[in-house]
């Protein structure tokens, strides 16, 4: 490659400097960028940076189900066995985990371009004013949303990145050290961008998918939850820090009462007349029969269709998520005893559980994403060793929908895909109250959430084992500061169970190894693969930086601890 790489040089060069005559001439057909900045152009800078939030692939998504799912305890990563896309396999088990994953590097790359075109596109809009272009400050809170987006994700995926705006040349991007920031520094350089977006977006848009001024104070609350945890270079969380928790609250009070909660959980994961509902604060929008080959479509999870429907399997709910929805006979969670033993399709009626599993996990002999023409079965599993027949249904569409599109080998859907819900929220305001010792504050919240989630039984009249009920302080439970820790966190589990986010909640937490390491022990029995599985702290905390964005640097970038 390097060979090639210096003959296409060589021919380069010898091409410039015979015709060097010529390109002293302008082409009169060309376009430079300065004369696309006009107040009826600019917007093209704006959507390309939008465009960028489905600029992904299967092995490169953003919804993040390989590092936020698969690397926890709620899934397994499925395909036809763990050397199909073997770099999640390694993720999946914590072990081989190397700094050469093409995977992260293209994450990375990804990302940046994104950045780039936020970047790109608030460089134009500065050089409007607002008198020939009314909506250039909007538009620059809305890049300035984008661009806090980006940084989120790379941030729980990598802990050090360099932190790159406007007022920087591209040219020099390079130049930029990923280590310039303290973690908590690139946590507020993170949050000023939320906070700078409030100040410059409409409580709500006219149209689907901007930004909006809800959104940014609900991102806003995300970044200061995760700031509040604060780590050491050891990725060890040392301090709570309450004045950071206080923002938390804060941020949630401009977002109470500009959203509310679906009344069916199911709603948020239904296409067409349920998308950007009331509960979807952000959401990434998809279409099909849109003029173009296959649409805009969720890339990010076309493998998590079963074999069944067509390709490929991948993003199996795990046996331990499928237990963690169990309840006693008070409606309650089995917090310490939900693994001892497992729920069994073929006998659901022998356990209760949390209505949420119907509506998260496929399970077979029961309607598929509650449509009664496909019912789920054990055939439509692709690897049921070691995966099981579990299916994910939350990022799934029935195929009964116009949105299920043929990408052959794969099957995509155009269905959006919420980035942050009203329900989260919730939760966030709930744990800041909780870790700022106001837990009573915290109970009705938790409630709120778990009073949706005994009413959403409308599509799954087929579960007849279904037992949740409220907390109640002195009834059920004795609800302390460690009690309402513990509800809050399974609540954020079942709740937001197989979208993305429940690896980066253990991170946050400092409970990572802990878990893992509980969970891969109780593993090792059922799943051969999980015999050499091991959590290293202090490392696997965080993914490596790309080796190829170090050598791209040119050593400016450093690596992450023990990679």
């Amino acid at each position: 490659m390097n060979n090639i790489k210096y003959l296409f040089g060589i021919v380069l060069l010898v091409i410039t400097a015979g015709c060097s005559d010529l390109l002293e001439i302008a082409p009169s057909s060309v376009l430079n960028e300065e004369v696309l900045v006009t107040p009826n152009n600019i917007d093209g800078f704006v959507n390309a940076a939008y465009s960028s939030l489905g600029n992904d692939h299967y092995d490169t998504p953003f919804s993040l189900w390989p590092y936020g799912n698969v690397r926890s305890d709620d899934a397994y990563k499925g395909g036809s066995g763990p050397n199909d896309i073997q770099v999640f396999h390694f993720f999946e088990i914590s072990e081989n985990i190397r700094t050469d994953f093409g995977e992260l590097d293209k994450f990375w790359f990804n990302s940046y371009i994104a950045i780039s075109r936020v970047n790109r596109a608030i460089r134009n809009l500065n050089k409007l004013n607002t008198s020939t272009f009314p909506l250039k400050e909007t538009r620059i809170a809305e890049m300035k949303f984008l661009r806090g987006h980006f940084y989120f994700m790379l941030k729980i995926m990598f802990k050090r990145v360099p932190f790159i705006t406007e007022d920087i040349p591209v040219d020099e991007y390079g130049t930029i050290s990923n280590r310039g920031l303290t973690n908590d520094e690139l946590w507020e350089a993170i949050a000023s961008d939320f906070q700078a977006a409030t100040g410059g977006l409409p409580t709500a848009q006219q149209n689907v998918g901007r930004a909006s001024k809800t959104a940014a104070y609900a991102y806003l609350a995300k970044v200061r939850l995760y700031q509040a945890f604060e780590q050491d270079d050891d990725n060890k969380v040392t301090n709570i820090n309450p004045a950071k928790l206080q923002m938390v609250i804060d941020a949630t009070n401009n977002v109470i009462g500009h959203g509310s909660l679906e009344p069916d959980f199911a709603n948020n994961f239904l296409p067409g007349t349920h998308e950007n509902g009331p509960e979807s604060i952000f959401a990434i929008q998809f279409s099909d029969n849109d003029n173009t080959l296959h649409g805009r479509l969720n890339y990010s999870d076309v493998l998590s269709t079963p074999q069944g429907l067509g390709c490929c399997d991948f993003h199996k709910p795990s046996q331990n998520l499928v237990n963690a929805y169990k309840t006693d006979v008070n409606g309650l969670p089995l917090f310490n005893t939900y693994n001892d033993a497992n729920v069994d399709y073929k006998n659901l009626n022998s356990v209760q559980v949390d209505p949420r599993l119907y509506h998260t996990v496929a399970i077979p002999n029961l309607p598929y994403k509650y449509d009664n023409a496909y019912i789920y079965k054990e055939s439509w599993v692709r690897s049921p060793n070691p995966y099981g027949y579990f299916a994910s249904l939350k990022e799934n569409v029935s195929p009964n929908c116009s949105c299920f599109v043929n990408i052959d080998p794969f099957y995509g859907n155009s269905k959006n895909r919420i980035q942050i819900r009203y329900a989260d929220v919730l939760l966030m305001r709930a744990e800041a109250l909780i870790e700022l010792g106001q837990f009573n504050d915290a109970l009705p919240i938790i409630n709120q959430i778990r009073d949706r989630a005994s009413k959403s039984t409308g599509l799954i009249g087929y579960a007849t084992n279904l037992n949740i009920k409220p907390y109640i302080n002195g009834v059920n439970c004795t609800w302390t500061k460690d009690f309402a820790r513990q509800a809050l966190r399974w609540e954020r589990r079942l709740e937001f169970a197989m979208e993305g986010s429940r690896f980066f909640d253990l991170v946050r937490w400092g409970s990572t190894a802990e878990t893992l390491n509980k969970y891969y022990l109780e593993e090792k029995g059922k799943v051969e693969y999980y015999s050499g599985a091991h959590f290293d702290s202090s490392k696997e905390e965080y993914c490596p930086i790309p080796q190829a964005q170090i050598n791209f640097s040119q050593g400016v970038y450093k690596q992450n601890n023990g990679y």
